[in-house]
């Protein structure tokens, strides 16, 4: 005879659950002493526990439980193949069930304040939207799993126009002046595919004018155009990401340390997808930025971790030969910033370092 301690431990459920089943009378002990109470289990009851603590996980009803506990030791185990096949079509259909309500929640989620307005049109040098496409474009997100990411958010609010990328594992903004906007706040993401023939357009030195109508957003650039559906999807609030406390900076020669980043020590990592990648160990000393060799510093709480070809990625997006790299703590994004206009920069996540 087992204690109902040593059944409790055995089986995976507690104590206190075997006395509950005791008293619902689905797996009752071989014996209960008279005078304390104390109850006693058989060897072959602790099978039977570890049988119910599974069914319950998997969210069979206990009046069931009871018949395939009662039906388990017999020959005959039609009635026990029937118990679960009922209870997974039961799960089947309340999967499909949940499903459907909560499809019916996101959606409800994603209409929820949608600021877009029913029509805007605003005029924007070609230059500048040119310029601002190619510094937050390399960060869109590809992730089929997350619709609302795989675009640039455009946010147009009054004569200030903000373009935004995001994977998630990084960040990119640029933010340019427009004329003839008037109304109120307007936000809308333009999928990968049509921000990339947007820019396509801006070629030369005209003024491109923008038309937002619905679901529907227009381009034109010169006698040339490009229109597309933009997704009904709401796109995460990039204000409270870029909320970030100062960190210690240090102003590069891009072209040169793009060479040291090809060229230098890396420690090897993984990407939010578990493929492999090279990472970049950096630390601003003196001012100066420092690109640590494998094993350098271990222990120093200042190092930060990151992805080259993501830095790689977005120092060519800043598009200048002057950078100024801006690094937290080893857990904070790192800003990659133009010295000239803070307004456009993006945000690389770090990678922690474990060992």
């Amino acid at each position: 005879m087992r204690s109902i301690g040593e059944t409790a431990r055995d089986s995976g459920l507690g104590v206190s659950a075997l006395r509950f089943y005791d008293r619902a009378g689905v797996l009752v002990p071989a014996r209960v002493d008279p005078v304390s109470g104390y109850r006693w289990y058989g060897p072959e009851q602790v099978e039977e526990a570890r049988l119910l603590a599974r069914l319950r996980r998997a969210g069979m009803p206990l009046a069931d439980i009871r018949l395939v506990l009662a039906g388990w030791p017999g020959r005959d185990s039609g009635l026990v193949r029937q118990l679960f096949e009922a209870h997974l079509r039961r799960l089947e259909r309340g999967l499909a069930e949940a499903r459907s309500e909560f499809s019916t929640v996101r959606s409800l989620f994603d209409r929820k304040e949608n600021p877009m307005t029913p029509h805007a049109q605003v005029s924007v040098p070609a230059p500048a939207l040119a310029a601002a496409f190619d510094s937050v474009r390399f960060a869109a997100g590809t992730d089929p799993e997350l619709p609302a990411l795989g675009g640039v958010l455009f946010d147009l609010d009054g004569e200030t126009l903000h373009l935004v990328a995001t994977d998630r594992h990084r960040m990119a903004l640029a933010q340019l002046r427009t004329a003839g906007h008037e109304g109120p706040r307007t936000r809308f993401v333009v999928p990968s595919p049509l921000a990339d023939a947007m820019r396509a357009l801006l070629t030369d030195g005209t003024t491109a004018l923008l038309t937002v109508d619905g679901d529907r957003v227009t381009l034109e650039a010169g006698d040339r155009q490009t229109a597309g559906t933009c997704p009904d999807h709401d796109f995460p609030d990039y204000r409270r990401l870029v909320r970030l406390p100062e960190g210690r900076r240090a102003l590069v020669d891009v072209p040169a340390f793009r060479t040291a980043l090809e060229n230098g020590p890396v420690v090897a990592g993984e990407t939010h997808t578990g493929s492999p990648c090279d990472l970049s160990l950096l630390t601003v000393a003196d001012g100066e930025l420092v690109l640590c060799e494998d094993g350098d510093g271990d222990g120093d709480p200042d190092r930060v971790a990151v992805n080259r070809a993501y830095l790689l990625e977005a120092l060519t997006a800043g598009a200048t030969d002057r950078l100024l790299l801006e690094l937290g703590t080893p857990t904070a994004p790192l800003a990659v910033r133009r010295p000239d206009d803070e307004t456009a920069f993006s945000l690389l996540m770090p990678v922690r370092l474990t060992d």
